[in-house]
């Protein structure tokens, strides 16, 4: 096959030859069937690990490194980012893929289903570095939490016995973190078939984080003088849309005593 021809162009090719002229029938459609075969064997393929870094990181440097030398040569000096971003593992759903960010704008942690755990200097103790770091020494203006759909963090969350019992090291425990959002959703949508029912609770989720937040000193003295907001988003993949919020938590500045 010709370089640049891909094998959907020419089942494309061979379903007009099919439309057009009859004759060819017969051989056209064994052809089809071949080039899909072909087509899903390619996608199957395994990938060389070494080589898909090496290409990747080709790409990387010839289209973004060496076309904007300028970016590049600021981020040496030091990074500057408006925002931090917590987004799920999930390979779906890429922060810097899905709202374009580009190198420095965003610090990122990504984690199990996106969840902020509350303030715990033992337990939590990596969250809480990296939301002391971004708002302490880097002055992020904005943390951004965002959920997404078909998430397999809440799914599990929502799979957790009434009784409580779990059934792995750490997912679970880990996802616990937004039990509330759960408790919430059984209570309010029991009616709803389970699938909807895990929708709800990836937004609910995020608005269980962004109270979490709260829970760091740091991030709620922010917020309270106005340097810092806290923001919501949800992005399904499904049908490409996103959805973003802010959340009023009635917060109010500490009575002195």
């Amino acid at each position: 096959m010709a370089e640049g021809y891909s094998c959907d162009e020419a089942i494309e090719g061979l379903k007009k030859l099919l439309s057009e002229n009859g004759a060819f029938e017969a051989a056209a459609a064994v052809k089809i069937k071949q080039l899909t075969a072909d087509l899903e064997a390619a996608s199957a393929k395994e990938v060389n690990p070494v080589e898909r870094i090496k290409t990747g990181f080709a790409h990387f440097k010839t289209e973004k490194y060496e076309k904007n030398p300028g970016l590049f040569e600021e981020l040496g000096k030091g990074q500057t980012p408006k925002f931090m971003v917590f987004a799920c593992s999930d390979s779906r759903v890429c922060p810097s893929h899905i709202l374009d960010f580009q190198p420095g704008e965003a610090f990122m942690v990504r984690n199990i289903a996106s969840m902020v755990p509350p303030y715990d200097k033992t337990k939590y103790s990596g969250t809480g570095a990296a939301i002391e770091y971004a708002v302490l020494h880097l002055k992020v203006e904005n943390i951004l939490v965002i959920g997404h759909s078909c998430c397999g963090g809440i799914k599990g969350l929502m799979s957790i016995p009434d009784d409580g019992t779990t059934h792995s090291d750490f997912i679970e425990d880990w996802v616990k973190i937004c039990a509330t959002a759960r408790s919430k959703v059984k209570t309010e949508c029991g009616d709803l078939e389970f699938a909807e029912q895990c929708s709800k609770c990836e937004k609910e989720a995020v608005n269980i984080s962004l109270g979490n937040l709260l829970t760091y000193p740091f991030v709620k003295e922010a917020v309270l003088k106005k340097t810092l907001s806290i923001k919501g988003g949800y992005y399904n993949f499904l049908n490409a849309t996103f959805d973003l919020w802010c959340l009023d938590h009635g917060i109010s500045p500490s009575l002195s005593v």
